[in-house]
């Protein structure tokens, strides 16, 4: 569905992505992970063409990117993030109807879709369609962000970092919420985390990034089985002590606190 073919990313004399070929098959959620200045967001970005790579090919859907104007690509694909972005003058369902305006939707149709996303990602329509953003909580604005997202019907989803300024209660919540959009749509999905927890829970697959190059690319189950790299290991060794630790706690007889 997704590929790139020897990307580079060249800022002034140094690399933010280097010579980077992977791949994202129909339906998938791959995470991108690895420490700040990586090559993450980067990546995401050359995706939709918000940044053009230096050298090299993405194509989705067989078809290479470069071969469309930029704001075509990108009104097909749906791109979130952390900050979310919301027009704060706007309401929830002028927000939401961005998209479908900007790709000619016709208007009497634009209606019934905002309320479909918005029962979608389980916001009450009647409840919530004439808000404004500053009255939405950090997870209700996420929520509106990521039916923003999916408003044009896009095959492909770009999440960047989309719940790490939200508390953990509400982020795990959100991260099951997409997981259930994501399988209910067949979604193809990029996802950039720093959060390497988080990674292993949501993605099919994972690849690490590391000074802007691919260094391992698998499934939970195999990085955990054999990192492969000492990076890797060292990524995973945090959930691993978390796991450890809650393991133990849950072994403990209720006389030893």
């Amino acid at each position: 569905m997704i590929a790139l073919e020897g990307v580079s990313k060249r800022f002034g004399d140094g690399f933010a992505v280097r010579d980077l070929t992977l791949t994202v098959a129909e339906g998938e959620l791959l995470v991108l992970v690895g420490e700040s200045g990586c090559g993450k967001t980067t990546t995401l970005k050359m995706i939709n063409r918000l940044v053009e790579p230096s050298a090299g090919t993405i194509s989705i859907g067989g078809a290479d990117t470069a071969s469309l104007p930029g704001h075509v690509l990108r009104r097909s694909i749906g791109y979130g993030f952390q900050q979310v972005g919301l027009f704060p003058h706007w309401t929830v369902s002028e927000n939401i109807a961005v998209a479908p305006r900007l790709c000619g939707w016709a208007e009497a149709d634009i209606p019934e879709r905002v309320d479909s996303l918005l029962a979608l990602v389980r916001l009450d329509p009647d409840a919530f369609r004439d808000r404004d953003p500053a009255t939405l909580s950090g997870g209700q604005r996420q929520r509106v962000g990521l039916a923003r997202a999916l408003a044009a019907n896009p095959r492909v989803l770009l999440l960047d970092e989309p719940f790490g300024a939200l508390d953990p209660a509400t982020r795990d919540h959100l991260q099951q919420e997409l997981l259930r959009i994501r399988e209910a749509l067949n979604l193809t999905t990029v996802f950039v985390t720093h959060d390497v927890s988080e990674a292993l829970l949501l993605g099919d697959r994972i690849a690490v990034l590391a000074a802007g190059q691919l260094v391992r690319v698998g499934s939970p189950r195999a990085l955990l089985a054999d990192p492969g790299d000492p990076l890797v290991e060292a990524l995973l060794a945090t959930p691993r002590r978390q796991l450890d630790r809650i393991e133990a706690l849950l072994a403990a007889a209720p006389g030893d606190e």
